[in-house]
């Protein structure tokens, strides 16, 4: 059995994923598998993917499911995964060459149970790190704690033991919506650190039809969804100023999807509470911004 599954959720990508199988192709290391989980793609998305498994070049697993957003594909993903480590890598996304390889070794190397896997950084196709880099003497850490405590921004590329991953619940679905962000690291972070690398695994390309570039929309369409994530943020996180700021948006978010039990409902009332004002403002702002 491969170390790894590089896992990738995509919909309607055959104009882009070819740039994604070509990096897979060229890596140093093919210990790696590569799952994908189709969406309900309409487009050539099947046909593409049947002609790379006929030229046998990597290991590829296709699974077709019915249209039910990116967080969906991350459920099925987590359920048919196998190996020892897995990463999500994007449909508009690709890996460096040295990926797999490094991604393998470093686990070796340092890896062990205490810890439920790794992180590095994400690039720009011109090899700008997305965000700020790791403190060079920081080894471990939470999810939770990069941007409060260590001043860490920007996206960042987890890699999991998947053990641990088929351990949680899987993300909800909420009727009539298509997106919940994906907030699974919080809730691992809980039990389990994970080891800090200033290596890049992943060159990042945000496409114009991308969640990271129509997050008001997102936000919008998806009330229950982005409610949820904020949810589990005010629970699980340990920093106050980051679980009232969430509290603020869930206030917004309960507004958006006409939830009027949102206090009842919330693991932090007396915060909730508190942010009703702000969330209120934020709502208004949100239906401001995606008008525009």
């Amino acid at each position: 059995m491969k170390t790894l599954t590089v896992f990738t959720p995509t919909f309607n990508r055959a104009y882009c994923l070819g740039i994604c199988y070509e990096s897979l192709v060229k890596q140093t290391s093919h210990d790696f598998e590569w799952l994908i989980i189709d969406d309900g793609s309409t487009d050539e998305t099947k046909s593409l993917v049947q002609s790379w498994i006929n030229e046998n070049k990597i290991e590829i697993k296709y699974h077709f499911k019915p249209n039910g957003g990116m967080h969906t594909g991350h459920n099925v993903a987590h359920k048919l995964i196998e190996t020892e480590l897995n990463v999500c890598i994007d449909s508009d996304d690709f890996m460096p060459n040295d990926s797999v390889e490094k991604i393998i070794s470093l686990w070796r190397k340092y890896g062990s149970n205490s810890y439920a896997g790794l992180v590095g950084l994400d690039a720009t196709t011109d090899g700008k790190i997305i965000g700020v880099p790791f403190p060079t003497d920081l080894k471990e850490c939470t999810y939770a704690e990069l941007q409060p405590k260590y001043k860490i921004t920007g996206d960042k590329k987890s890699v999991y033991r998947t053990e641990i991953i088929k351990k949680y619940e899987e993300y909800p679905f909420f009727e009539g919506e298509k997106f919940v962000p994906l907030y699974l690291p919080i809730v691992i972070d809980r039990d389990y650190k994970v080891l800090c690398f200033n290596e890049v695994f992943c060159i990042v390309e945000y496409q114009n039809d991308g969640s990271t570039l129509n997050i008001f929309k997102q936000y919008v369409k998806n009330p229950k969804g982005f409610a949820q994530q904020r949810k589990i943020l005010m629970e699980y996180v340990p920093f106050q100023s980051v679980k009232f700021r969430n509290a603020i948006h869930y206030v917004s978010s309960s507004l958006l999807s006409q939830n009027w039990n949102f206090i009842s409902e919330s693991p932090q009332k007396l915060l909730t509470i508190l942010a009703i004002l702000p969330g209120i403002l934020l709502y208004f702002y949100v239906k401001y911004r995606n008008r525009k």
